[in-house]
């Protein structure tokens, strides 16, 4: 009997399962099978997958039963994976330990456990970590450096030393669908380059800013992973003094950077050419999530430029009654 499957070319297999994985819509009890030239990814709603992708009925095998963390426990562990990284969430040192050491007896692909042991702080957005578990046989290797993949794009990250979240997978590649090959594309908080990368995938040229050295470092080497270091400038420092040497350079600007991104309104300014695309994330409350981010980009830029706001769009939930939201706005001079 057949299940519901989406069939992709093999040259688009990572792409397509990343993508039905960030939409939870793989189906983990069936193998992914490949035939000859095509992947078939079982599926768990055909009515949700998105409709540039088909849906076929396909004989796909049952997936032998793996253990998992659950099943060396009395109760559903809350976990995020990053690559072979596992990350927990425990304000109880025993119970995390205790997690842990299922997370590594079970049958997941794992490396190093980690216990957050901060909120994200300082300037370059990191946290602190409790190592709970990490391999004897790396010892020159950072517990917390991972190998995370994204549409088709492979990031090395070390979690102790940059700001990074795979749960922003779909966001950017909302964006990163939307740049074309002869565009001029400026990060101005870039990272370890989720934004970038792509971007340069994509044929344009693109440059990242960032105040943290080690994510500079990081972009650096995963645009080399990525084949694209001929067209990607990884410089370090804070944008607001990088912005004089690309003024009216950009086609494209992101401001990733919630809660302090209007502080950076005047160099984006700078930036932006002559017809632009800002994409400007904020969080706010609920009762107003647009607003503030609205009414500063256009007293930055009005009026000097026409303002449009394209889309008006919720990435997450932040907090109780606060969201994650993203402007997209056209600046036209």
């Amino acid at each position: 009997m057949g299940v519901p499957c989406v069939p992709v070319d093999r040259e688009a297999g990572e792409e397509s399962r990343q993508r039905l994985a960030d939409a939870d819509l793989v189906a983990e009890g069936y193998d992914i099978v490949v035939d000859e030239a095509t992947i078939y990814i079982p599926i768990t709603d055909p009515a949700a997958v998105p409709d540039d992708l088909d849906v076929v009925e396909y004989d796909a095998p049952v997936r032998e039963s793996q253990t998992m963390p659950a099943d060396r426990l009395d109760f559903e562990p809350s976990y995020e994976r990053i690559g072979e990284v596992i990350v927990v969430d425990e304000d109880d040192p025993e119970r995390a330990r205790v997690i842990a050491d299922a997370i590594v007896a079970s049958d997941l692909p794992v490396r190093t456990v980690l216990n957050r042991a901060s909120k994200v702080k300082g300037e370059t957005r990191v946290r602190d970590w409790d190592v709970l578990a990490r391999p004897d046989d790396e010892p020159d290797r950072p517990a917390t450096e991972v190998v995370h993949r994204e549409y088709g794009c492979e990031f090395l990250v070390d979690l102790d030393a940059v700001y990074f979240s795979p749960r922003l997978a779909t966001e950017r590649h909302r964006v990163v669908e939307q740049v074309g090959a002869d565009e001029r594309a400026l990060d101005m908080f870039a990272g370890v380059g989720p934004f970038v990368v792509p971007f340069a995938q994509r044929g344009a040229t693109a440059v990242g800013v960032d105040v943290n050295p080690t994510a500079i470092e990081y972009l650096r080497e995963n645009a080399r992973r990525n084949g694209v270091a001929d067209r990607v400038t990884a410089i370090e420092g804070d944008v607001r003094a990088v912005a004089p040497d690309y003024e009216d350079w950009a086609d494209r600007l992101v401001m990733n950077l919630p809660h302090s991104a209007d502080e950076f309104l005047d160099a984006a300014e700078t930036i932006a050419a002559n017809d632009c695309v800002l994409h400007y994330y904020d969080i706010q409350h609920e009762d107003d999530p647009y607003g503030p981010g609205e009414r500063a980009i256009r007293a930055a830029f009005e009026p000097d430029y026409d303002v449009t706001v394209e889309t008006r769009h919720t990435v997450r939930s932040y907090a109780p009654h606060e969201h994650n939201v993203v402007l997209d706005v056209r600046l036209a001079r």
